[in-house]
């Protein structure tokens, strides 16, 4: 017993030294002051100090792995060894200066590294007595979704953690308001009396914006099938015949589309269910269109308004905006066919770009791309893509037109169509060369065509298809009912407008 006693004890007092030890360990690896020692981001430090989460109500600091680890006994020493062998790799072997930022900050990112768990440990009443009625709509909703995917608090409170300067979070009902400073209204439409370029001028507003002239002719829509990063809903080539149009030069502002949203104001905004009635009224009456209800939340995503393309509204409400433009300037205004698109963007090309080059020696991910050289020089001065755009949209003069004189067809933000999106929809169309094609008669999503400020080379292609995603890019909107002008998951789709070369615009037809 003794023996025992001998070789137990001292056995004893090494164990509970070692829990001791290694307890007061895992608490002082897991203050604010240690995380900033490798995470050398003085940014969000400073963010987190001008959050909710940093001065309470309750008066308790909530700090780095109070959101950034699970709370203890739900994986948490997992969780915490995982990330600091991560954390630890990236101090050594990394260069701070080169992380992007912005682009971890962000929500589809976030969701990474902020625990649900930690934040329900400490939010326990999803229904406090102050709440709101929107917010007691969304906690509800919350509950009820609760394990649809990507469903996370801070699709909602994203700026609990770390304070992020113009972020609204619930209905935002100042939305849209204009500058106070003078400036030049316009009365009238520009006139267009022949096929050529032209300034809009959009009366009640001082905003303004080029239109080009794109002479009709004949392409092939599609890609060949030994195209790189093809897609088979990308073929079968086919010859197609475009009549003359106008295509904007740029997609759609934030200056444009406030503009229709200020002075449809007028007519109302109760609810979503009424606006979409009017909308639909609007085709018969077109004295009564509707503009969108307030937005929830900020959907410019904090990035500015301005000269930046307008984001995060539905595909309905780019056609009201389209009814509207056509009834203020008397013109034809419409969302562009597949087929007008992709034949202005080419602009006479058939390659994967109107510019030339190999999608793969642009691509920068992939191990090839890693261990190469690739020269993407061409490709940055004419499309914003994942590699140029600080991961945001950028104004028009970010880039180069392309030989037509448009700008960004091919990145930034893609672009609704008007056609019904099916997969097999040029091996629909009847034999030989087809003129001014509108698509399938009816479907359940639209065409979307052009990259965005998210994409690698290969998703920027001329011929690259996509196609609305409407449930899934209103997941997690808290609404009740869900809203039908603004998307809450979708900030890198906006549109440009065509015009129609008809009698609206001259003494002319289309044929003439």
């Amino acid at each position: 017993m003794k023996k025992f006693l001998l070789w137990f004890t001292p056995g004893l007092i090494v164990g509970v030294l070692i829990i001791l030890g290694a307890g007061k360990v895992i608490t002082n690896t897991s203050t604010n002051e240690y995380c900033m020692s490798c995470h050398i981001h003085p940014v969000a430090d400073m963010e987190w100090k001008q959050s909710v989460h940093y001065d309470t109500q309750s008066g308790h600091r909530t700090g780095c792995a109070d959101c950034h680890l699970p709370p203890k006994g739900q994986g948490y020493l997992w969780a915490k060894g995982k990330t600091g062998l991560r954390d630890l790799w990236a101090f050594y072997t990394k260069d701070s200066a080169s992380f992007d930022w912005v682009e971890k900050g962000r929500l589809e990112n976030a969701r990474h590294h902020v625990y649900e768990s930690s934040c329900i440990k400490c939010h326990e009443n999803l229904f406090p007595s102050k709440l709101t009625k929107e917010g007691e709509d969304a906690h509800l909703y919350y509950i009820q979704q609760k394990k649809t995917p990507d469903l996370h608090c801070i699709n909602c409170h994203l700026n609990a953690g770390h304070y992020i300067e113009g972020y609204t979070h619930g209905s935002n009902t100042t939305f849209g308001a204009v500058s106070s400073a003078p400036k030049e209204i316009f009365t009238e439409p520009t006139p267009v009396e022949q096929f050529t370029n032209y300034t809009e001028k959009i009366p009640k507003s001082s905003v303004s914006f080029n239109m080009i002239a794109i002479p009709g002719g004949t392409f092939k829509i599609g890609s060949p099938e030994d195209e790189p990063f093809r897609k088979e809903n990308e073929g079968p080539l086919r010859d197609v015949e475009i009549s003359p149009f106008f295509m904007a030069e740029v997609e759609v502002t934030w200056d444009e589309y406030l503009a229709f949203y200020v002075q449809t104001a007028a007519e109302g905004r109760t609810s979503d269910t009424e606006g979409l009635r009017s909308g639909l009224q609007a085709a018969e009456d077109v004295d009564a269109i509707s503009g969108a209800t307030p937005p929830y939340g900020q959907p410019d995503q904090g990035w500015g308004l301005g000269k930046r393309p307008a984001i995060s509204f539905t595909h309905h409400a780019a056609e009201t905006y389209c009814r509207w433009l056509s009834q203020v300037t008397g013109k034809t205004y419409r969302l562009p066919t597949e087929a007008e698109w992709e034949y202005a963007c080419r602009a006479g090309s058939t390659g994967p770009y109107f510019f030339g080059g190999d999608p793969r020696k642009f691509e920068k991910t992939g191990f090839r791309a890693k261990i190469s050289k690739n020269d993407t020089a061409i490709i940055n001065t004419y499309i914003v893509y994942k590699e140029n755009s600080p991961s945001k949209t950028q104004t028009a003069d970010f880039v180069k037109p392309n030989p037509l004189g448009l700008r960004n067809m091919a990145g930034n933000v893609a672009e609704f169509c008007s056609d019904w999106y099916q997969p097999d929809a040029y091996s629909q169309y009847p034999a030989g060369v087809i003129k001014d094609p509108k698509g399938p008669e009816s479907g359940e999503e639209h065409v979307i065509r052009g990259g965005t400020f998210m994409n690698p080379a290969g998703f920027v292609r001329s011929a690259a298809r996509d196609y609305t995603r409407t449930e899934a890019w209103l997941r997690t909107d808290p609404q009740i009912p869900k809203s039908i002008w603004w998307y809450s998951d979708c900030f890198n789709v906006g549109f440009r407008v065509v015009c129609e070369f008809d009698s609206k615009t001259g003494n002319f037809t289309a044929s003439e």
